[in-house]
């Protein structure tokens, strides 16, 4: 009897260490996890990532949404929208770009940015609310061709 209550308590307190561990123990966040070294799913131009959510949006949700992409685009302003480092690249059709929400660890790269000039960023992609957003993103100043 008294063996089948030493188990139950060691049981119950390795459960209870556990739901401490897990409730004070922050987990990883995908709003802060440094996309540089990620592969992404797809790679393309900021023109072909808004003219595919403008010609179907749904169909693009599938495809881009939730997945790491790699855009390259021309930035058109750059901004510190609700305190972040925020960089929206232009597209052929002017009422449209991409919203990238640059990532802390990039401030030094986000700080170089000048209009008009041609990047790679990478990012999660979040969906289309006028402008494709992509969060979290990692910057590359001079992409190659």
């Amino acid at each position: 009897m008294k063996t089948k209550k030493y188990i139950f308590f060691i049981a119950a307190l390795l459960l209870i260490m556990f739901v401490i561990k897990y409730a004070y123990t922050p987990a990883k966040s995908v709003q802060t996890e440094n996309l540089r070294n990620k592969v992404p799913e797809l790679v393309l131009n900021s023109n072909d990532l808004i003219n595919a959510y403008l010609i179907d949006e749904e169909k693009s949700n599938k495809i881009y949404a939730g997945k790491i992409i790699e855009v390259t685009g021309y930035v058109e302003e750059t901004t510190l929208l609700n305190n972040r480092n925020t960089i929206i690249l232009a597209s052929k059709n002017k009422s449209f770009g991409i919203i990238c929400d640059i990532n802390p660890n990039f401030t030094t790269e986000f700080n170089q940015v000048q209009k008009n000039q041609k990047i790679r960023v990478k990012g999660i992609c979040k969906g289309f609310l006028k402008d494709v957003i992509l969060l979290n993103c990692s910057i590359e100043l001079t992409p190659n061709e």
